[in-house]
């Protein structure tokens, strides 16, 4: 059985969306959010498979709680499920970990396959958003690559470590933490923690 949450400020949007999935037999709603926090908290409790997440809802978007959940190493597969199709949301929503990106007016059988597809790891895209991704990462430049302990790094940086705790937990000193923090600095183009994890989700690093 594939366990869902449903992420969307719309309560006839979330009726219509558990009636959808309902009725497939390998498919079940465990629980629903009106707002990104409430659905990271829940995706947090109830481990859910799968994510269908709007992009804009009050206290806070989408793609935010996306690029939080994916930081925090949560195991469930977030689709985003939407009415907007920009490039800016598309490519946002994909380096902050979005395992899709879905148009509301698709088929329930449509929606009930993609959700299957993303439960099995698979990435999931409207035909139209493909093309338009496709196109955005042709024109842009390479992205910046860290190296496996910096990545390490910024990961602890993102929950809220010193460079002391980096240090114990690594297993190295903490001279050599802030050399990594650094070199990743350079990396990404900032000159501080918080940015550079910032950055870090929002290019898909981490």
């Amino acid at each position: 059985m594939i366990r869902i949450l449903i992420a969307d400020d719309h309560p006839v949007v979330r009726e219509g969306l558990r009636g959808m999935l309902g009725a497939e037999p390998d498919l079940t709603v465990v629980g629903e959010a009106d707002s990104g926090p409430r659905a990271e908290a829940l995706c947090a409790s109830l481990r859910p498979d799968v994510v269908l997440m709007d992009l804009r809802m009050p206290g806070g978007g989408g793609v935010e709680s996306i690029a939080r959940m994916t930081a925090a190493g949560l195991p469930s597969r977030v689709i985003v499920l939407t009415t907007y199709e920009t490039d800016g949301d598309i490519l946002r929503a994909v380096e902050a970990g979005a395992a899709g990106y879905l148009l509301k007016d698709m088929a329930r059988a449509e929606l009930a396959e993609a959700v299957r597809s993303a439960a099995r790891g698979e990435t999931v895209l409207a035909p139209s958003v493909a093309a338009r991704l496709m196109d955005q990462l042709r024109d842009r430049p390479e992205r910046p690559r860290l190296s496996e302990r910096e990545t390490a790094v910024l990961r602890l940086v993102a929950q809220g470590c010193t460079n002391a705790e980096i240090g114990r937990r690594l297993f190295i000193g903490e001279s050599t933490v802030k050399t990594h923090l650094l070199r990743a600095f350079g990396k990404l183009g900032v000159d501080d923690r918080t940015a550079a994890v910032t950055s870090a989700m929002r290019l898909g690093l981490l």
